[in-house]
């Protein structure tokens, strides 16, 4: 199970740094513009505030591989932490943006916080 829970939490940190790109880098391109269904103009509006959303998505994802880097022992703590964080925003996210952050964000963070309680 150890492995697997790495795997997911691993997956779910290049998630995060995903978000960070789009919301840092491409929000007013295209492709941002796509993955969360805005308008030009409501992008070009809110993009300071997405880049800082961006970067709290990298402090997630630098956690999480933290965590990944320190191993069972001492990073088993730092991961239950992070993924909690993660979860929590996504539960936030999926309540009062759109309810597909919950399986995006939020349901792998729950997999993998139970994969590593598993361990």
């Amino acid at each position: 199970m150890s492995t697997a829970a790495n795997i997911v939490i691993a997956a779910i940190a290049l998630l995060h740094l995903w978000f960070l790109i789009l919301e840092m880098f491409l929000w007013t391109k295209p492709s941002g513009l796509r993955a969360f269904g805005t308008t030009a103009e409501f992008a070009a509006q809110s993009k300071a505030l997405a880049a800082n959303q961006g970067l709290y998505n990298g402090f997630l994802a630098a956690g999480l591989v933290w965590g990944l880097c320190l191993g069972g022992g001492a990073g088993f703590h730092v991961k239950v932490f992070f993924l909690a964080c993660v979860l929590i925003a996504g539960i936030f996210g999926g309540l009062t943006a759109s309810r597909k952050i919950l399986w995006i964000q939020a349901l792998p963070a729950l997999v993998a916080l139970v994969l590593i309680h598993l361990t």
